[in-house]
């Protein structure tokens, strides 16, 4: 359906007299749209959009889910078909699991930024019950493509948007896959729009029916190792490149990020100077020609590809607990050399993790390996809870509580750590 200006206004209007009333069938709204806004209500859904959909999985966490989702090998077929139209026409496209979580959103890069204040993100959790009436939302609910413009989405949160969806079944069983949508301004409200979002559907459906399993394979992950080292390791297939530094800090900067980005937004990621378009044009240029365009994108730029880091297996070791073996995947700070201001932010982010994790509950030998470290020889409470874990008598508890007598007398700043190695690092 096409959205005029009447219309959006009419809409609003429809909506504002449903909330006031708070009871009744809502009036000047679609059946489809009124069924659904008796459902959210019913729900306890805030109409007001006070409350935004919550987050189901931390970025680790989704990272690994999408690895094994039927739709991941599916996701090149959908850049083609939905990605390349929503990176030039300033909308977004978005693949969800069966519980409306988003696995996948992508497209250009400022309506990114202005979905991410109503957390239309990877990872939330848009179902009619969580976010009210939204097109991938009631599209999984009714189990038909469906198309949702402005003020009848239930929350106001959402009622610059205009969104059309449609399910992904596997056509041997019918069984319910996931979920495609395109979000964005007027042009999303429009029947093209609504056409697109099933042919994409369609064609999904039809390459899952011709491949054995009823899954597409999905692209093969390239692994980073930047931890320790100024030259991060790219490895793909067995093909392994050095890259340089500069190349690294981008690379590390894109991996962070997890989607495309503006050229202004890695900019900032990447150095407090301010960087000129054209040199960083250059710069990305010249990181293509060793990368490969089907590994790296332009408009907005990205890793076309998954990328496992050892930085996340690091971090999604401490997130379950095995500080152990965190720690002996641990080889020494990210890009230690690095002064990219995002770089620096996650740099710091992993040690306090793991710092944290082995003071707080680490073993004997793990402490034994922090203090022994470039990182940890300096850092008086690691010291002293060694000293307090040892046992009583020994002469390596004697030992360890000598050195943090000895570090509080230099007066050595508590847990100096990574700080100290950049600092000689950079000497």
């Amino acid at each position: 359906m096409d959205a005029s200006a009447a219309s959006v206004s009419a809409l609003r209007a429809a909506h504002e007299r449903f909330v006031i009333s708070s009871s009744g069938p809502a009036q000047g709204v679609r059946p489809l749209v009124a069924d659904s806004w008796a459902r959210c209500t019913a729900c306890g859904v805030r109409p007001d959009g006070g409350t935004l959909p919550p987050l189901r999985q931390t970025s680790g966490d989704l990272a690994s889910y999408r690895r094994g989702h039927p739709l991941a090998g599916a996701m090149p077929l959908l850049r083609d078909l939905l990605g390349t139209g929503a990176a030039d026409d300033g909308h977004v496209f978005a693949v969800g699991d069966t519980d409306g979580t988003l696995l996948w959103v992508e497209g250009d890069s400022e309506a990114l930024r202005r979905a991410e204040r109503m957390r239309f993100v990877e990872g939330a959790r848009w179902s009619e019950r969580l976010a009210g009436t939204n097109a991938p939302g009631t599209a999984l609910e009714l189990g038909r493509a469906v198309q949702i413009v402005a003020g009848e989405h239930y929350s106001a949160a959402v009622h610059n948007w205009s969104c059309a969806a449609a399910p992904v079944r596997d056509l041997r069983t019918g069984r319910l896959l996931g979920v495609l949508d395109l979000s964005g301004g007027a042009s999303i409200a429009t029947p093209p729009a609504l056409a697109a979002v099933r042919a994409a559907a369609l064609a999904v459906e039809a390459e899952l029916a011709r491949t054995p399993g009823g899954a597409l394979p999905a692209p093969d992950a390239v692994r980073l190792l930047a931890l320790g080292r100024d030259s991060a390791l790219l490895d793909d297939a067995g093909r392994v490149r050095r890259l340089s530094p500069r190349h690294s800090e981008i690379v590390v900067a894109l991996a962070l990020e997890g989607r495309g980005v503006t050229g202004d937004r890695l900019a900032v990621g990447l150095s407090e100077q301010e960087i000129p378009p054209s040199t960083l044009r250059a710069e990305l240029t010249r990181l293509r020609a060793v990368l490969g365009p089907d590994l790296l994108g332009s408009r907005p730029y990205a890793l076309l590809r998954p990328v496992r880091t050892d930085y996340d297996e690091v971090a999604g070791l401490l997130s379950e607990g095995r500080v152990d073996e965190a720690l002996a995947r641990y080889p020494g700070p990210l890009l230690p050399r690095s002064e990219a201001p995002l770089v620096e932010e996650h740099r710091r982010s992993l040690e306090q993790q793991l710092r944290g994790a082995v003071l707080a509950g680490g073993s004997v030998g793990s402490l034994r390996r922090w203090v022994a470290s470039e990182w940890g020889i300096d850092d008086v409470s690691a010291w002293a809870v060694l000293a307090r874990t040892l046992p009583a008598g020994s002469p390596q508890r004697a030992a360890a509580a000598a050195r943090a007598l000895d570090l509080r007398g230099a007066v050595v700043p508590q847990a100096r750590g990574h700080a100290a190695v950049l600092q000689r690092c950079r000497s």
